[in-house]
C-alpha cells in the first residue's frame, strides 16, 4: 500500500513539473519579449552568404582565381522594390507583418514549448523580422539559445526601425537559390530583367522560393516551383492583395525555361543561369577546382582555403599562344588540347583544354577525361582500377572519357613486350594487311598499315619508328591484351580497362580505347624517369583558413612501377621515332623521345613526347563527334606526325630554350652473374690386378687434352612457345650527345634440337 502511495506521489510530481516547467520558462521569455531591455546599439549586420573565399595562386604566388560559393548580389534601392513583390512575400511569409511587434507571440510560444520538450528546434514560427534577424545577426544554428536571441532582437528591432526598412533589408539580402542573394540578383538571374519590372506571376515565383530555395528552384524542380507559385497567388487573393481577375490571369500562366525557340504563350519565362566571371587560365583553374572538390568538398568554396598550384605562368602563356597559333585559320568544333608536366614531380605546369573557355560549350575541358567505367556485363573483362577522383559519379571530369590515342598507345605495348623479355631486335613480318588468327567475323578481323604500306622482315625497333600496325597486332597477340592493360594502369592511365574481345582485342594495341591528354603526358613521364611514377597534380600545397597545411605535395616520394632498364630501352627506341621515324617534325635538336598517334580514319591526331625536364601531349580533333581531319591548314590528312608534332616542337623548343640540353639518365648495368666454379677433375680409375671383362662393365680410358682445344656444346630442348632471355649491355654510338653511351637491351635467345623449327627471331600469331 505504501509503495502504491509513493508511486502516486512521484507520478503527480513528475506531471506537475512537466506542465509547470515549460510554463515557467515561457513566462520568463514572454516577460522578456514584452518588456525587452533597451537597445543601446544595433549590431552590424552580417554580409549575405557569409562564406570565406578560397584563393588560388600560381607557382610564383600570384593570385589567378578566387573560388567561392557562386553568388550574385545586385544591390537595389527601396523604391526599386515593386509593391506586388512586397505583397507576395507578406502574404505567404508573415500576414501580420505590418501590425505585429516583430513576433507572432502565439506562434513563437507554441514553437518554444514544442522545442523545449524535444530539446531541439522542431517547429517554426518566425516572422519576417525574425527571419531578417536570423540572416543578418544571429545565424542559422539550430539551438534554443539562438532562437531566444532571435526573438528578443526582433522585438527590439521593431521598436527602432521602420517596417518598410526591415522589409527592404530582408528582400535585399534573402537567399533565393542558384547563388542569388537579394531580389535584385534573383530577378536578373531568373528573368533577365530589373526587379522593378517584375510581373505578378514572376513576383509570386520569387516569393515562393523563400522557405526552401533548393526545393522550389525552377531550373531543377519546375513542377514544384509551379505549384508553389500558385500557392502564393492563392494567398495574395485571400489577403485581398489582388483581384479575382488578376488571380485568374496570373494563374493561367505556366513557368517555362527559356530555350532557343520561342516560348509558348501564356508563360512566365525563366532563363538559364549566367556564366560566372571568367578567370585567368580557365582550363587550368577548372582542373584545380575538380581536383580540390574531390578532396575537400564544399570547403573549397566556403572554407577560406589558400591553394598554391603548380602552374608556371610562362609555360602557360606559351601553351595558350602555341595552341592559338596552331588553330589559326580553323573553326570550331576543331579543337586542340595540350598538357605539359614535370616527369620528376608530376606537377602540371601548363594546360590548354580548348580554343576558348568562354565560347559556347567551351567549358568542356578537353585536356581531361572522365574515368572510364567498364560495362556491367561482359563475357571477358580485365578490370584495372581507374584513378577516378570521385568514384560515386560517372561524370568526373570535363572531356568525355578522352579520345582514341591511335599509335601513341603502342608505347604501352612496347613496354609490356620489353618487360616480358622480347628483344627490340626481334624480327616480325610487316605485310600491308594482317589477318587476325581465329577471327571469323566479316569486319574487324584484319589490321592495315597506314596507306597500305608494307615492308619485309623488320625489327621491333624499326616497326616502332615506322609505326607498323601489322607488327604491333602480332606483338599484342604475343604479350597479351590484359598484360598491356595492366601496364597502362601502372603507368597512370585511368581508362585502362578491356571490355571484351569484340570491343578491344587486337585493336587494343592500336589505341582503340579512349584516354585523356593529361593521362598520356603522365604515362610517358614514367619513361622519362626510368620507371618512377609521380601522379599528375595541379597543386603544390593547400592551407586552411588557420594557415595549417591540409596537403603538401612538395616532398612526396615517387613509386617504382617499371624496371629502370625496361623504361630506358623504351626511351631509346622512341628517340628513333623523332630522329628517323614518323615524328621527325618534332625534332627539337636535343635528346627527346616520343610517339605519333593517328586514330582510325584520321579522326584524332596526337603527338606525345618528353625530355628529361618535361612530358607534353598534344591532341587535335573534332570535339563534338568523330570527324576525319581532312584539309586542315593545308594538310590533306592530319596525322600525329603533322600538326600535333609541329605544335609539340613549337612549345617544347621555346619552353626549354633557356635550359641546357641533357640526356636521359642511364641506368646501371645489370649485375654480372657470379663466376661458375671450375669443374672438378674425375677421380683416377681404380688399379686392379686384372682387367674386368664381364658384360656389365666397360673400359674407361682417360686422356689429357690441352684446354684450348676442348669444345663444349650445350643444347636445350624447349617447347616452341617458351623463351630463354638474357640481358646484356650493348654499346652503340650516341650521335646526339657526341659521346659513347651504353644502351641496355634485352636479348632473346631461342634454341632447339629440331631442324624443322621456325627461323630465329620470328613469331607465329596467336588468337587474341
Amino acid at each position: 500500500m505504501a509503495d502504491h502511495r509513493t508511486l502516486t506521489r512521484v507520478t503527480i510530481t513528475f506531471l506537475t513539473l512537466a506542465v509547470l516547467a515549460p510554463l515557467a520558462v515561457g513566462a520568463v521569455v514572454a516577460s522578456w519579449l514584452l518588456f525587452p531591455p533597451p537597445l543601446e546599439q544595433l549590431p552590424d549586420p552580417r554580409p549575405p552568404g557569409g562564406s570565406q573565399l578560397s584563393r588560388v595562386h600560381d607557382a610564383t604566388g600570384r593570385e589567378i582565381a578566387i573560388l567561392r560559393e557562386f553568388d550574385q548580389r545586385l544591390p537595389v534601392k527601396p523604391e526599386d522594390i515593386p509593391q506586388v513583390l512586397k505583397q507576395a512575400v507578406v502574404s505567404v511569409e508573415d500576414q501580420s507583418f505590418y501590425t505585429n511587434n516583430g513576433l507572432d507571440l502565439s506562434g513563437t510560444l507554441r514553437a518554444l514549448i514544442a522545442n523545449i520538450r524535444g530539446q531541439e528546434i522542431v517547429q517554426g514560427g518566425s516572422t519576417i523580422t525574425q527571419q531578417y534577424v536570423k540572416n543578418a545577426y544571429v545565424g542559422t544554428e539550430r539551438t534554443l539559445e539562438r532562437k531566444i536571441k532571435e526573438a528578443v532582437l526582433a522585438r527590439q528591432l521593431t521598436r527602432v526601425v521602420d517596417k518598410d526598412e526591415v522589409l527592404f533589408n530582408y528582400l535585399d539580402g534573402i537567399y533565393l537559390g542558384e547563388g542569388a542573394f537579394g531580389v535584385g540578383a534573383a530577378s536578373q538571374s531568373y528573368f533577365r530583367k530589373p526587379v522593378n519590372e517584375l510581373s505578378l506571376s514572376e513576383a509570386a515565383m520569387l516569393a515562393g522560393l523563400i522557405p526552401a530555395p533548393s526545393r522550389y528552384e525552377p531550373r531543377g524542380n519546375l513542377d514544384a516551383a509551379e505549384a508553389r507559385r500558385v500557392v502564393v497567388l492563392d494567398a495574395m487573393l485571400d489577403q485581398a492583395f489582388i483581384s479575382p481577375d488578376q488571380h485568374a490571369e496570373a494563374k493561367r500562366l505556366r513557368l517555362w525555361l527559356s530555350a532557343d525557340g520561342p516560348a509558348p504563350r501564356p508563360s512566365t519565362l525563366v532563363y538559364p543561369p549566367s556564366d560566372p566571371a571568367d578567370n585567368e587560365h580557365p582550363y587550368f583553374v577548372d582542373y584545380v577546382r575538380r581536383y580540390l572538390e574531390s578532396r575537400y568538398g564544399q570547403a573549397v568554396y566556403a572554407g577560406g582555403l589558400e591553394i598554391r598550384t603548380t602552374l608556371d605562368p610562362r609555360l602557360q602563356e606559351l601553351a595558350d599562344r602555341t595552341v592559338d597559333e596552331a588553330l589559326e585559320g580553323t573553326q570550331s568544333p576543331i579543337e586542340m588540347a595540350l598538357v605539359s608536366l614535370e616527369p620528376r614531380t608530376g606537377f602540371v605546369r601548363a594546360m590548354v583544354g580548348g580554343r576558348e573557355f568562354s565560347a559556347e560549350a567551351g567549358q568542356v575541358n578537353l585536356a581531361l577525361g572522365n574515368c572510364a567505367f567498364p560495362p556491367p556485363e561482359v563475357r571477358e573483362r580485365v578490370d584495372v582500377a581507374a584513378s577516378c577522383w570521385n568514384p560515386e559519379s560517372v561524370v568526373v571530369e570535363g572531356g568525355g572519357t578522352g579520345r582514341q590515342p591511335g599509335s601513341s598507345w603502342k608505347s604501352m605495348v612496347l613496354a609490356t613486350a620489353l618487360e616480358q623479355g622480347v628483344s627490340d631486335r626481334k624480327v616480325y613480318r610487316a605485310p600491308s594487311v594482317y589477318r587476325i588468327p581465329g577471327c571469323t567475323g566479316k569486319v574487324g578481323c584484319q589490321v592495315n598499315n597506314y596507306e597500305g604500306s608494307a615492308a619485309g622482315p623488320v625489327t621491333l625497333r624499326k616497326a616502332t619508328e615506322r609505326s607498323y600496325n601489322t607488327v604491333y597486332a602480332q606483338v599484342i597477340n604475343e604479350v597479351g591484351v590484359p598484360e598491356v592493360a595492366e601496364m597502362a594502369k601502372r603507368l597512370g592511365i585511368s581508362s585502362a580497362w578491356v571490355a571484351s574481345p569484340e570491343i578491344h582485342g587486337t585493336s587494343y594495341a592500336l589505341g582503340a580505347q579512349e584516354v585523356s591528354p593529361l593521362d598520356m603526358a603522365s604515362a610517358y613521364g614514367v619513361f622519362a624517369t626510368n620507371g618512377l611514377r609521380q601522379p599528375a597534380s595541379p597543386v603544390l600545397w593547400v592551407k586552411n583558413s588557420q594557415g595549417e597545411f591540409l596537403e603538401d605535395n612538395r616532398q612526396r616520394q615517387p613509386e617504382r612501377v617499371l624496371d629502370e632498364r625496361v623504361a630506358y630501352n623504351v626511351t631509346d627506341i622512341l628517340k628513333g621515332v623523332i630522329s628517323r621515324g614518323t615524328g621527325t617534325r618534332a625534332d627539337i635538336r636535343r635528346p627527346a623521345a616520343g610517339k605519333t598517334g593517328t586514330a582510325q580514319e584520321w579522326r584524332d591526331a596526337w603527338f606525345v613526347g618528353y625530355t628529361p625536364e618535361l612530358s607534353t601531349s598534344v591532341w587535335i580533333g573534332d570535339k563534338t563527334k568523330p570527324t576525319s581531319l581532312f584539309d586542315i591548314k593545308g594538310v590533306r590528312r592530319v596525322t600525329g606526325g603533322s600538326i600535333p608534332a609541329e605544335t609539340w616542337n613549337a612549345f617544347m623548343s621555346e619552353a626549354l630554350a633557356d635550359v641546357a640540353p641533357s640526356d636521359f639518365d642511364e641506368p646501371p648495368p645489370p649485375p654480372a652473374p657470379p663466376p661458375r666454379p671450375p669443374r672438378a677433375s674425375p677421380p683416377p680409375p681404380a688399379i686392379t690386378s686384372a682387367p674386368q671383362t664381364t658384360p656389365t662393365t666397360r673400359s674407361i680410358t682417360t686422356t689429357t687434352s690441352p684446354p684450348t682445344t676442348t669444345t663444349t656444346r650445350r643444347t636445350f630442348q624447349l617447347p616452341s612457345n617458351e623463351r630463354t632471355t638474357t640481358t646484356q649491355p650493348i654499346v652503340p654510338r650516341n650521335r646526339q650527345a657526341g659521346r659513347e653511351r651504353t644502351t641496355i637491351r634485352t636479348r632473346q635467345t631461342t634454341t632447339s634440337l629440331s631442324s624443322s623449327a621456325r627461323p630465329q627471331n620470328t613469331v607465329p600469331a596467336r588468337n587474341p
